[in-house]
């Protein structure tokens, strides 16, 4: 499995159209084969950050994904609302086999 996370510094007068822009690049990447998940989410200490965690079920897939005709799109589409270079942390992890339960927090 790869695991992703993406950490995007949005321009303040992008940031609340952020969703929209990258709708069509988050479409078509949920409907990827291999695509776990491809979900936002937005830094509540600082609402010009958003987080992108994205997961694939194995190096295929997320090759697949880099490769598809959709990502130069939605990288380019990105482009232009963004302060920086985004920050990436990627890791390939044994293979996935669903969620498991947090047993720190168990919730009868």
């Amino acid at each position: 499995m790869i695991f992703i996370v993406v950490k995007y510094a949005v321009k303040p007068e992008s940031v609340d159209q952020w969703l929209d822009i990258v709708d069509p690049f988050t479409q078509a990447t949920r409907a990827e084969e291999g695509n776990l998940w491809f979900d936002w989410f937005r830094s509540v200490e600082d609402p010009d950050t958003y987080l992108l965690c994205e997961g694939f079920r194995d190096p295929e897939a997320g090759s697949k994904h880099v490769n598809s005709a959709h990502f130069p799109l939605g990288l380019e589409a990105m482009r232009p609302h963004l302060l920086a270079t985004p920050q990436i942390v990627s890791q390939n992890l044994p293979e996935w086999d669903g969620w498991a339960t947090m047993g720190e927090l168990q919730i009868d």
